[in-house]
């Protein structure tokens, strides 16, 4: 673990919630680790912020809001559903989906159009009458 003896809280309980909250946290400079595990300056940082926040009364929803705030969705390990988002969760189920309806109804416009029973005009039956009567 990267916390430092220094940066320990003494009450117990705000300690065990800033560790937890330093797991939901990532590392702006690692990025695919939390704070509590990166020894990068800015984890340092950010887990000094963390235990600030809680020593002044914060609440872990208000700590975690903060961050946000500050730096971005990005800051979340896990980020939270929003509806900016959103947009990033769906859209690809709705490309398959509209693809996948696309597939489906020219595929079907296709067979219709190659099974189609229009009957000859008698120009194009005199006309076949002529190509098969000429291989006799």
């Amino acid at each position: 673990m990267a916390v430092e003896p220094d940066e320990v809280l003494a009450d117990p309980v705000l300690e065990s919630r800033a560790r937890d909250l330093s797991t939901e946290v990532r590392c702006m400079v690692c990025q695919n680790q939390s704070i509590d595990s990166s020894d990068a300056p800015l984890a340092k940082d950010l887990r000094i912020l963390v235990r600030e926040r809680l020593t002044a009364g914060d609440s872990n929803e208000e700590v975690l809001s903060f961050l946000v705030a500050r730096y971005g969705e990005f800051v979340l390990l896990k980020p939270r559903m929003s509806v900016g988002n959103a947009v990033l969760w769906f859209a690809p189920i709705a490309i398959l989906l509209i693809g996948g309806g696309f597939a489906v109804f020219t595929l079907r416009r296709r067979k219709k159009l190659t099974k189609a029973d229009v009957p000859l005009s008698d120009e194009e039956h005199a006309a076949l009458k002529k190509i098969l009567s000429q291989g006799d």
